[in-house]
């Protein structure tokens, strides 16, 4: 079987990884019509035994409307004229995704404003009030 190399720890069994071709649309000419080019990538995400546990739970949150309701990642592919090229793209584009899921952002630190920003946003406010009330009628006497 062989193996797609996703970083040092993460190997995609190809297995895993469903093709299918379908035509294509843009430019191509008369060959847009001949030939299927654009490629439908399928891949189990919910059921791969290639992927840590970590690494599915955040590609399900990363994938987004590319993912089916079953945990199944599915890409299309047709930038390019040729099914080679259209593949390579829909693989790379994988790899990116799986990539970008093994990447865990540090949690955010809870920060309060400082005082000088507090003070600035209330004089702003109260100015900004004045304005207000100066633009009303002028008080009779």
């Amino acid at each position: 079987m062989a193996r797609i190399s996703v970083t040092p720890t993460i190997d995609l069994d190809e297995s895993e990884l469903e093709e299918s071709f379908i035509q294509s649309t843009g430019p191509g000419g008369q060959n847009v019509n001949k030939v299927a080019t654009a490629v439908q990538l399928r891949f189990d995400v919910a059921r791969s035994k290639s992927l840590p546990e970590y690494v599915r739970q955040r590609l399900l949150q990363v994938a987004g409307r590319r993912l089916t309701k079953d945990g199944v990642l599915i890409l299309t592919a047709k930038r390019f004229r040729t099914q080679e090229r259209n593949r390579r793209d829909a693989r790379d584009r994988l790899l990116e995704l799986i990539h970008e899921a093994t990447l865990v952002t540090p949690p955010r630190r809870a920060t309060k404003p400082p005082r000088a920003a507090k003070k600035r946003r209330l004089d702003i406010k109260k100015k900004h009030g004045t304005l207000k009330r100066l633009r009303g009628r002028p008080a009779e006497d």
